[in-house]
């Protein structure tokens, strides 16, 4: 088999191979042989049809299910023997194949890049040191209250906080547009659920009244349509509610399922929740800062194939976050949408790849039970839940791959310099937000 490869720019290659008649002639007049054994043709005996009939019979279809092994073979072959890393599928062209005659065909691929990775020493990395408050733990407790109040009617105007019911028409330049229109729609003011201004003309309506309400639609609005246009919306208002929040007492507590020590214990359990929430998110925060601090002193060519995988993912992944199941009515995302984000999560996971291959480092024991103790902190029946992660293979298999990841993060971390930076509670639990 002879092997010739050449790059086309970048991490492109072509790969031309021609491999020896023999092996792809001798191969079909096997199978063909074999065939015969059992076929079965009008005229003649099972076992019996002659060679020449065999051929003229099934050849064509022998020699394409022979074709399309050797070359998928003969392609790993040729890889191995030139020490290639392809980063995707191959394209086969110019495929010659001709009984009695070497078949050639050419491979194009995009193959991984050469790393020469560059340590993050002497970077340094912003580190914050949070306590949680009494502040902030009294400010969790009045939301948890606020999650489980309950809306009650009042005779007056409507303030922030409230809940507005409300029927309304959207118009543009006159006419109503798709999915302007609503009845008994609930709206909460200060939940920033719905346009600025929209929102800014319920402050102070109360039940009983129609009003109309002028808007400006952002740019970047979902309707095109009407994007960056104004508008006016008939409101009717129904009713104002306001929110009634429960007693801190131990009713309460039973909602948490803390049937002993009140409110006391309701704070222990929901201070520890912060803390578990708190440490999650710092973790996070230090493992994206070293991985930026990586890319960053690290300039790396992303094969197209791999980000065009990754863009497929963040599309499929966006869909179901926005509950679309059926293919047929999923909106057609473009693919400026995430480029950006695909490429640096190519480039992060061949960048990680790198450490771990200079490291060497493997998911040992200790690393997969400090993922397993993350995953069932917090949680009644921890070390059953280990156990069944541990007795599902797909499950220790994603669990193996954070174990590897964290290993990476903590190689980065020993040559960087972390900073500690003074940082409110809340502050950090809106990172990202």
């Amino acid at each position: 088999m002879q092997v010739s490869v050449e790059s086309t720019g970048g991490l492109k290659r072509r790969m031309k191979v021609q491999v020896p008649a023999e092996r792809v002639d001798q191969e079909v007049d096997s199978r063909l042989r074999s065939l015969g054994r059992k076929a079965k043709l009008p005229g003649f005996r099972p076992g019996k049809v002659p060679f020449k009939v065999l051929r003229q019979q099934y050849g064509d279809q022998v020699r394409a299910e022979v074709i399309n092994e050797v070359v998928r073979s003969t392609y790993s072959e040729a890889l191995s023997q030139e020490s290639l890393r392809p980063a995707g599928g191959p394209e086969i062209s110019d495929l010659k194949d001709e009984a009695g005659q070497e078949l050639e065909y050419e491979a194009i691929f995009e193959v991984y890049p050469e790393i020469e990775l560059n340590s993050i020493e002497g970077e340094t990395i912003e580190k914050p040191d949070v306590e949680i408050t009494d502040d902030d733990l009294e400010a969790m407790i009045e939301n948890l209250r606020k999650q489980h109040g309950d809306f009650k009617a009042v005779d007056r105007a409507a303030k922030e906080g409230d809940q507005v019911r409300i029927d309304f028409v959207g118009k543009v330049d006159g006419e109503a547009f798709e999915g302007g229109t609503g009845e008994g729609v609930d709206v909460e003011l200060g939940a920033g659920r719905l346009l600025e201004d929209f929102e800014k003309g319920l402050k102070g309506v109360k039940a009983g009244d129609e009003k109309e309400i002028k808007v400006k639609f952002p740019k970047d609005y979902g309707n095109e349509e009407i994007a960056g246009k104004k508008g006016v919306f008939d409101v009717k208002v129904h009713e104002v509610r306001e929110l009634e929040l429960p007693e801190l007492d131990e009713a309460f507590c039973e909602k948490f399922g803390i049937t002993e020590g009140g409110v006391e214990k309701l704070r222990e359990e929901v201070k520890a929740n912060m803390q578990r929430e708190l440490d999650q998110t710092l973790d996070n925060h230090i493992r994206e800062k070293a991985l930026e601090k990586l890319v960053e002193k690290n300039d790396v060519e992303v094969p197209e194939a791999m980000v065009d995988a990754e863009i497929e993912q963040l599309k499929q992944d966006t869909l179901q976050r926005m509950g679309v199941t059926d293919p047929a009515k999923a909106p057609d995302l473009p693919r400026d949408m995430f480029v950006e984000q695909a490429t640096r999560r190519v480039k992060v996971g061949l960048l990680m790849g790198e450490v771990i291959r200079k490291h060497e480092l493997k998911p040992g024991e200790e690393a997969i039970k400090v993922v397993l103790d993350r995953l069932t902190a917090g949680q009644d029946n921890a070390e059953e839940l280990a156990k069944q992660y541990r007795a599902n293979p797909q499950a220790m298999q994603q669990i193996q791959s954070m174990a590897l990841e964290q290993q990476v993060v903590d190689k980065l971390l020993d040559e960087a310099e972390l900073k500690p930076v003074k940082k409110g509670f809340q502050d950090v639990m809106n990172f990202g937000r």
